[in-house]
């Protein structure tokens, strides 16, 4: 008889209300995109890994990082579905409640040692937010920081770079309220970054 399967990967709970995002990002949008999108990147991981119990028991980081050595006939469905599930589990915790949080002064001398000035920041992470679909990073990489863009649910940790915020792109996260106007969105998303989260992050890279 086949050993029963145990779900070896969860959806995380919401730190917060749906609507506590409000009016940036709406509570249905929240309801749907954690409820149906990230619960299904849960279900067809762990659908996956079913047969493969080695994978099924590490972190889904180390999922991510050992990606190549996914076994192939399962390696397209652990990318596409276990990036959704790391990839959304770091976005619920990248964003608080408006006027929550604040850059420290440690992290806004980082940001300018890197770019020159917040608002440089702000210009080129708003460019990699836009020029495609899928996600947007700041990452940690070698000391310094840096911007840059994936594509569908790939992560940059795949490439050994370390996650400080991510944004995600794809139109059902913003739809319902924004519909066509993605910069608008990228552009409001800096009212309700979690900076203690985006520096904790920093301070582990």
């Amino acid at each position: 008889m086949k050993k029963e399967f145990i779900m070896a990967f969860v959806l995380p709970d919401l730190l917060y209300a749906f609507d506590a995002l409000e009016p940036i990002i709406d509570a249905k949008t929240m309801e749907i995109h954690h409820g149906r999108h990230h619960a299904a990147y849960v279900a067809n991981l762990n659908k996956a890994v079913e047969n493969y119990p080695e994978w099924a028991e590490k972190s889904i980081e180390d999922v991510i990082i050992h990606l190549n050595e996914v076994p192939e006939a399962i390696r397209t469905a652990v990318r596409n579905n276990g990036g959704g599930h790391y990839n959304h589990s770091l976005f619920w915790k990248m964003m608080a409640p408006v006027g929550q949080t604040k850059p420290s002064a440690f992290l806004l001398a980082k940001i300018d040692e890197s770019f020159g000035s917040f608002d440089e920041f702000k210009k080129q992470f708003a460019a990699a937010a836009t020029s495609r679909f899928g996600w947007a990073w700041l990452v940690a990489d070698g000391g310094k920081l840096d911007v840059l863009s994936t594509a569908n649910q790939d992560c940059p940790l795949e490439d050994g770079k370390k996650p400080i915020l991510c944004l995600d792109v794809w139109e059902h996260a913003y739809y319902l309220k924004y519909q066509n106007r993605r910069a608008d969105y990228v552009d409001n998303f800096f009212h309700v970054i979690n900076w203690n989260f985006v520096e904790e992050l920093l301070s582990k890279a």
